[in-house]
């Protein structure tokens, strides 16, 4: 019972033994120890350092070769302590190293790349939620074009559509869109309204897009909806957004569309 319990607690089986017969004896020699448990001596010796470590037993460097004292049970709890002491510590670390790394995307030599995969049941919530975030890393990049290719499909399911109006109908004047997007009826009737600040070239060949792809700041979205399931990839890499970027900018303005 009592091993089952100190195992719970981290310790190896080998300390527990040697823990054990030094309560047991109150005060014993590491040769002892090693008669007793028939644990080489090296590694008593190695054991009983961990041991002190932990605070549950005490030296006396008394005679030739010393003794391990035990120290009373209750020692345990400032074990404990010591180790949520140290976890508390490590946390504090891991904050810190968390904090550093994640400057690590904005290098423009250099970038780590994080990516997120959005199923079906959860677009709705996530386009609405994640727009905001989008938004301002457009801002922070200085660029507040959303660039891309849109496959048609997307403005033609009747939940994806009204996120779009949404946001065009409340997005910041300086934001605004150049996407190059098959030719389809719901679109032309997009085009209609008028959206503020929502502009689409039609593809002129017969070819057409069958995926949704976005640039927006430090993100680029992959958006598919030509068949069920629906799904989204959200990929923050500062390097390849910017790279499709410029891919884009130029694509808008040399690619025969039809206008």
């Amino acid at each position: 019972m009592i091993e089952d319990l100190l195992k719970k607690l981290g310790f190896s089986e080998k300390e527990i033994l040697v823990y054990l017969t030094i309560l047991e004896n109150g005060k014993i020699s590491p040769a002892s120890i090693s008669s007793i448990t028939k644990i080489k001596r090296p590694t008593v010796y190695s054991v009983g350092k961990e041991l002190l470590k932990r605070g549950v037993i005490t030296e006396d460097v008394e005679g030739h070769g010393g003794y391990f004292v035990a120290l009373p049970p209750e020692n345990l709890e400032t074990a404990i302590k010591k180790q949520e002491k140290e976890i508390a510590e490590q946390k504090k670390v891991i904050k810190e190293a968390v904090e550093e790394l994640s400057n690590i995307p904005k290098s423009k030599s250099y970038s780590v790349p994080k990516m997120r995969f959005i199923d079906e049941y959860n677009i709705k919530d996530f386009l609405y939620k994640q727009t905001p975030v989008w938004e301002k890393s457009m801002s922070v990049a200085k660029d507040t074009i959303w660039w891309g290719f849109q496959d048609h499909t997307m403005v033609e399911d009747a939940e994806y559509r009204k996120w779009v109006e949404w946001y065009w109908n409340r997005a910041p004047k300086e934001y605004k869109s150049k996407l190059i997007t098959n030719d389809s009826d719901i679109e032309n009737k997009m085009k209609e309204k008028k959206i503020e600040n929502r502009t689409v070239k039609f593809w002129k060949k017969d070819s057409k897009f069958t995926a949704t792809n976005w640039i927006l700041g430090d993100y680029v979205i992959l958006f598919m909806t030509k068949q069920r399931p629906h799904y989204i990839v959200e990929i923050h890499d500062a390097v390849y957004a910017e790279n499709m970027r410029e891919l884009f900018r130029n694509l808008w303005e040399i690619v025969d569309v039809k206008p």
